[in-house]
């Protein structure tokens, strides 16, 4: 029998684990992009709302929808993959969940800085809430633990048919409080009219609490009816107050805030952000301590930086082009750069950092027909924060 020589076997098994967990990667100087789901590859339509959070022992997880068909109530798993190796190479995707038939959504994943563990919420239907934790560094999650009654304790306010988490990531904060934002409608699947509100675990994970709403539909802020509030983000800022980062369809076309003590009750200092431009799209927030190299407490927030209608989407909708990250010294009182991560197409994203410097952001890239609903990629850019902080 004819041997084959072992290098032949060696290049042999590096094609097929390419062929398996396909990824391009490019890469100038200290920036670099993988993608790591393409759409139309077999299974899958296509792939969006994107998640990504560090583990405590530095793995990376990137999570997302998986669309067997188009649209938000499609039939849709979800898949993650791992890196352990800061994000310079990939492992293998992961099914997380698969609801068979039924629409998955709006996934929210924390990092727990106390117990190790990593935390992930999900929704079914928009209409109950799961919760699952992995404690070998989400190679392997728990099953489902349903915390809709969360959910349910908001119904004498206010009436829902519609739930959903997120999404992006939830946030620990300093005293160990799991955080994450909510929002809820009574629009069915039209998912408006809507409000916002938080929901916590001070027990890590294992008993969920609703906090206040913060924003709903008709009230009024700075002079201005708000609009359709939906999907927001949360920081906790370096002066331990939690800021939430909210989309809505309201007029001004600019991010609207909140602050609270504690992420759930007594939010104030409601106001649009003047510097943050509002294309009608879910965006992301990051708090980033200082280094050796960055000395300075940071805050990095991310969304489509874009105003424009060219592509004439209905009203007040805008073109999701133009992916911008910005950087905050102060708490997000003022920006004080902007650097453009991706002219074209590009839509949802959520951040993540290690303790080296590196931060990454995990976004929707491209568009077929110029749709920035029918996703061609999720991609991740690996960068430390001088880059978005050069000229």
């Amino acid at each position: 029998m004819r041997r084959i020589p072992l290098c032949s076997v060696i290049f042999f098994i590096l094609c097929l684990s390419t062929l398996i967990t396909p990824q391009q990667v490019s890469q100038a100087g200290d920036f670099q992009k993988t993608t790591l789901f393409s759409a139309r590859d077999g299974k899958y339509h296509h792939y969006r709302i994107p998640g990504i959070i560090a583990t405590k022992q530095g793995t990376l997880l990137a999570y997302c929808e998986a669309r067997i068909t188009s649209g938000d109530w499609a039939n849709i798993d979800i898949l993650m993959r791992r890196s352990t190796d800061g994000g310079k190479t990939w492992l293998p995707v992961q099914m997380i969940h698969d609801a068979k038939e039924e629409t998955v959504n709006n996934v929210v994943a924390f990092s727990d800085e106390q117990t190790g563990q990593v935390h992930l919420l999900y929704c079914e239907n928009y209409g109950r809430c799961f919760y699952i934790d992995s404690k070998d560094d989400g190679q392997t999650f728990s099953k489902p633990v349903e915390i809709t009654s969360v959910f349910e304790q908001f119904r004498k306010e206010y009436d829902w048919n519609v739930i959903a988490a997120g999404p992006g990531h939830g946030i620990q904060m300093q005293n160990g409080r799991l955080l994450v934002p909510v929002w809820l409608s009574t629009g069915g699947k039209k998912h408006r009219p809507s409000c916002v509100a938080t929901i916590f675990s001070d027990d890590h994970g294992k008993t969920w609490q609703r906090g206040d709403i913060i924003v709903k539909q008709g009230d009024q802020v700075a002079g201005e009816t708000i609009v359709n509030p939906s999907e927001t983000v949360a920081v906790q800022l370096f002066n331990n107050k939690v800021l939430v980062n909210m989309r809505t369809e309201s007029k001004p076309h600019r991010r609207l805030i909140a602050v609270s003590d504690n992420g759930a009750t007594n939010w104030t200092n409601k106001h649009f952000d003047e510097q943050l431009l509002e294309p009608v799209c879910m965006a992301s927030i990051l708090r980033v301590h200082a280094t050796k190299s960055q000395p300075k407490n940071a805050i990095i927030f991310a969304n489509p930086d874009n105003l424009e209608n060219k592509t004439k989407r209905r009203k007040p909708n805008r073109d999701r082009k133009n992916l911008t990250l910005q950087v905050s010294f102060d708490d997000c009182q003022s920006w004080v750069s902007k650097q453009v991560l991706e002219p074209g197409i590009s839509g949802y994203s959520d951040l993540a950092s290690l303790p080296d410097g590196s931060i990454f952001c995990f976004y929707e890239d491209g568009g077929f027909k110029n749709n920035g609903y029918d996703t061609t990629a999720l991609t991740i850019a690996r960068f430390p924060l001088k880059w978005i902080l050069k000229d």
